[in-house]
């Protein structure tokens, strides 16, 4: 290949890399299968949740999905990405708009797809998700309190996927659930701070741009004190054993994070504070390995046998 050419195609993977979210596609396939096999499925084997082609065909269609999610928010969010990240936007743009809008329908038409191929109601589920998340990225994003509920929804819908799969609703998940919701409506407003300026340069009615930063200060700091109520739930269950070190830590970072956020006036220092809850996030992912140990030991053995 000539070196131009090649040079030119790294630059476009990169861009689509960035532009996809890699990063966050591969913590959304880690968190999915590591949910199945020590929160959903704790009566299967490893072997059976990672070999289930039916649950593969799950995570592909979310995978799909939520990429061109990415890709459609990137369309509509274009000017203000170039006010906010002109650095990264200049990397996406090396890929033509063009190309990105037939990638997102073909996307789009693969999560139906996958969808299909596990059930007629896995298919609409993905429908109704697809549309959910182009009409976020048209229309719910531009207000303060659709923008900020919406984009926290869409955030932790692949896992209701798994919830129709597996058809288990137990009560250490919901609890879970409330933990998740609080602390990514924390760092959805964090964002929003850190992007105050290309939402007003483009009338965007984000929660900071209607309410300023004090009042969206205080949402966001009320949001991370009540996370402590779900995590005290989740001490009650011994299965949460060796877990409960990951909710310590939680409690003391999301309270630094409070006091730090109070004290905070640039975009630099939002950025870091989302970049911790982001962390903080990837960090419970990997933590779920500890939910049960005798439960881990079972499926250990089972594997070798």
């Amino acid at each position: 290949m000539n070196p131009s050419k090649a040079k030119t195609f790294f630059y476009k993977i990169f861009s689509l890399l960035s532009v996809v979210r890699g990063y966050n596609i591969l913590v959304l396939i880690l968190a999915q299968y590591l949910t199945s096999i020590f929160i959903f499925s704790p009566e299967k084997s490893i072997r059976n949740v990672v070999f289930d082609v039916h649950f593969l065909y799950i995570v592909l269609a979310s995978v799909c999905v939520v990429a061109s999610g990415y890709i459609i928010n990137n369309f509509y969010d274009d000017k203000v990405d170039k006010i906010n990240r002109p650095l990264k936007t200049g990397l996406e743009n090396f890929v033509k708009q063009e190309t990105k809008l037939r990638l997102y329908f073909f996307l789009n038409f693969l999560g139906f797809i996958f969808g299909f191929f596990v059930s007629w109601k896995a298919a609409l589920f993905f429908a109704v998700y697809i549309f959910a998340i182009w009409f976020y990225s048209h229309k719910l994003k531009k207000y303060p309190f659709t923008g900020l509920f919406s984009a926290t929804a869409l955030t932790v819908m692949p896992f209701f996927a798994i919830f129709i799969y597996y058809k288990n609703f137990s009560e250490i998940i919901f609890i879970h659930a409330i933990f998740l919701f609080f602390v990514i409506m924390a760092r959805e407003l964090i964002k929003d701070l850190q992007n105050m300026k290309g939402a007003i340069a483009n009338n965007y009615d984000t929660f900071p741009v209607v309410y300023g930063e004090i009042k969206t200060k205080k949402l966001c700091i009320l949001l991370l004190i009540l996370t402590i109520v779900p995590s005290f739930y989740l001490f009650s269950y011994p299965e949460l054993s060796y877990m409960k070190y990951y909710f310590y830590l939680a409690f003391i970072t999301l309270l630094v994070v409070a006091f730090y956020l109070w004290k905070s006036t640039e975009r630099n220092q939002y950025r870091l504070l989302h970049n911790v809850l982001k962390l903080l996030l990837l960090i419970g992912v990997l933590s779920l390995v500890f939910i049960d140990t005798s439960l881990i030991l079972e499926k250990v053995i089972d594997r070798l046998n």
